[in-house]
């Protein structure tokens, strides 16, 4: 498996179909684990995290064998529900179900083009509009999409002021139907250096699904990525994957849904390169807390921005979200996608 995917790394050719079908026939990937195996471990920094995490929680992996898994979300309910996550250099979304394991969902999930387009072409960010339809950041087609009912895209959003957008990241539904999010230069194939990049700012935008119309929020961030709201919609939470500032920032969202000048939620910049990966995809639970992953795994701060722990995964973690019931929380950390028992109840994306 290390082989095929430095083969997507290195040579930037999307595995084809038919090889994703050998691979799984192979038993390269876990369809049914036979065993429960987990991942990483639990730091503890504040008390007050015993009543997030059971003092025996663990991190069980559900399947491995990726090249960069990202957006997970659940549809459905806890029984007979299911969940969508991406492989972005493959350009598919994957479903798994306790059932039947992994089953391919969609290929080509971001990128329709008919020559190579870079390392990312995939889908990235997926989450569920308000009627329970599938949303999608695409990042080769640089838009957002969402999946109809009766089959096909439909596009959301892919430019702003008659400018494309760079690669749509991240998004997080607001109550009245709206959709913010993120638009950093990572699946573009020479990301900020690309001779197909139209805007010049990375910018957090929203769109109002029923209009389209699109509106810039902030660039304030250079390269925003996870995003998410509080329970009650009155700040809005953004990740910046900056390895020279390594930050989560919150924004006051006012009235009519724009946003106020951001603060420094907390500054992570200092362990960058001590521990994989950057501040990237985020959730938030009904009290408040914010499940954010960053380098080495995934950061638990309550709503005052004090850290309580972190979910050490050992890997570069790219993003998580509350399924099930409302209390398990999916991550996707490099190549794996994982589950973790918590006594939170989340807000779905």
């Amino acid at each position: 498996m290390k082989f095929l995917q430095q083969l997507v790394r290195r040579s930037g050719q999307i595995l084809s179909l038919g090889i994703l079908l050998t691979t799984f026939l192979n038993g390269s990937m876990s369809l049914n684990a036979q065993q429960v195996r987990t991942l990483g471990t639990i730091e503890r920094f504040d008390p007050s995290l015993d009543q997030l995490l059971a003092a025996d929680a663990k991190l069980e992996v559900l399947a491995d064998g990726f090249t960069w898994t990202e957006g997970p979300v659940w549809i459905g309910d806890e029984k007979t529900g299911h969940l969508l996550f991406s492989d972005i250099p493959r350009n598919s979304i994957f479903k798994w179900t306790r059932s039947t394991g992994i089953q391919l969902f969609m290929n080509p999930s971001g990128y329709t083009g008919v020559t190579y387009y870079g390392l990312e072409p995939g889908s990235n960010g997926l989450l569920l509009d308000k009627d329970g339809n599938l949303v999608m950041c695409e990042h080769g087609d640089r838009r957002v999409s969402k999946l109809t009912p009766g089959g096909g895209k439909v596009t959301l959003a892919d430019q702003y002021q008659g400018k494309r957008l760079n690669s749509p990241n991240d998004g997080a539904l607001k109550s009245n139907g709206d959709i913010y999010f993120t638009d950093p230069p990572y699946g573009l194939p020479a990301r900020e250096n690309d001779p197909r990049r139209e805007l010049d700012h990375f910018g957090v935008y929203r769109v109002a699904p029923k209009t389209r119309e699109v509106t810039l929020l902030t660039t304030e961030l250079q390269r925003p990525n996870g995003i998410g709201f509080s329970p009650d919609e009155k700040t809005l939470y953004v990740a910046q994957s900056d390895p020279n500032k390594a930050i989560w920032m919150s924004f006051p969202v006012k009235e009519d849904g724009t946003l106020g000048a951001g603060k420094l939620f907390f500054d992570a910049t200092s362990t960058v390169g001590k521990m994989p990966g950057l501040p990237d995809g985020l959730a938030v639970d009904q009290s408040g807390n914010l499940w954010a992953t960053g380098p080495g795994g995934v950061w638990i701060f309550n709503s005052q921005a004090k850290l309580l722990g972190r979910i050490n995964t050992g890997e570069r973690t790219s993003n998580c979200s509350f399924g099930e019931d409302g209390s398990t929380l999916f991550v996707t950390a490099d190549s794996y996608v994982c589950r973790i028992e918590t006594k939170a109840k989340g807000i779905k994306k």
